[in-house]
């Protein structure tokens, strides 16, 4: 298969409102991003199309959403070239929440009194880098500064980052799970490479519609770094599988779009305890009343 990576630099908000457009509809690309370039202070957005991209498409999508012209550029991808590893492969270590996340490149000692994580770039996201990961650990730590969960579930586990961040400091059983078999393979590998193998069963699992998951509700802790819109649409099912008193650590969160995910987890039966903001990104926690 040929793909191509098509973009467009644009102010943050033309961006995504672009990203949400695109990913409406299921005939334009395979992804959608906006993300900033910090040297300069400019977004772009970014799709990953099947090749060649529709142009045309993009640029009547652009008018109706932004009310002009976008000029796109496109380049093919050499599908024989992990990207996403080769983008982060030069990464420094993340310190979040008393946790140090690294890549297998690091050569540097680990720093004594954080609990170490070794992830690396992988076909899944999470490599403690996004401000969504570490406002999660971040709140992971102050929750299990308080309390000792038992019954603990990652929803969209990615590279398995946080589910192993509990493990590592809990033990126990985990469950881990995720959308992307892709997901689910890299999250138990990163498990054996942690020493927490037997702690974390990884499973595929659209959202919550997995019989593993409601056996082994209630949980007093579940936390979700996905999307606000995904998180939304689960809040119920959320609500039916958390422990009264149980806490809910959820993030994927635009700063703009965490009142609306907080008012579902309110219907839901959640009451909003801390709202953590690192630069655009929201990290909720909420509990189970």
């Amino acid at each position: 298969m040929s793909v191509d990576q098509l973009s467009a630099t644009l102010t943050k908000e033309q961006a995504y409102a672009l990203v949400d457009a695109v990913m409406e509809r299921d005939d334009l690309a395979l992804t959608a991003s906006a993300h900033e370039i910090e040297e300069t202070g400019e977004w772009v957005f970014e799709a990953t199309c099947d090749s060649p991209p529709n142009i045309d498409a993009f640029n009547e999508l652009a008018s109706q959403v932004l009310g002009g012209a976008v000029d796109f550029s496109v380049e093919e991808i050499d599908m024989e070239i992990n990207w996403v590893a080769k983008s982060l492969e030069g990464l420094a270590p993340v310190i979040a929440g008393g946790f140090y996340v690294y890549g297998s490149h690091e050569t540097g000692p680990i720093p004594g009194g954080l609990t170490p994580m070794k992830i690396d770039a992988a076909q899944a996201f999470g490599t403690g880098h996004h401000e969504t990961t570490t406002g999660c650990l971040e709140a992971i730590e102050m929750l299990l500064a308080k309390r000792t969960p038992k019954a603990v579930v990652d929803i969209g586990t990615g590279t398995g980052v946080l589910a192993i961040a509990v493990a590592k400091r809990l033990g126990g059983k985990i469950l881990a799970t995720d959308i992307d078999p892709i997901a689910v393979t890299t999250t138990i590998e990163n498990a054996e490479e942690n020493g927490v193998g037997e702690n974390i069963d990884s499973i595929e699992a659209t959202g919550l519609d997995h019989p593993e998951i409601a056996a082994r509700a209630p949980y007093d802790l579940i936390v979700a770094n996905i999307l606000a819109g995904p998180l939304t649409e689960l809040a119920p099912g959320m609500g039916g599988i958390a422990q009264s008193g149980g806490t809910a650590i959820l993030s994927g969160i635009l700063n703009t779009q965490a009142d609306g995910v907080i008012a579902a987890y309110e219907l839901a039966g959640f009451r909003l305890v801390d709202h953590l903001k690192r630069k655009d990104w929201t990290t909720l926690v909420l509990e189970k009343r």
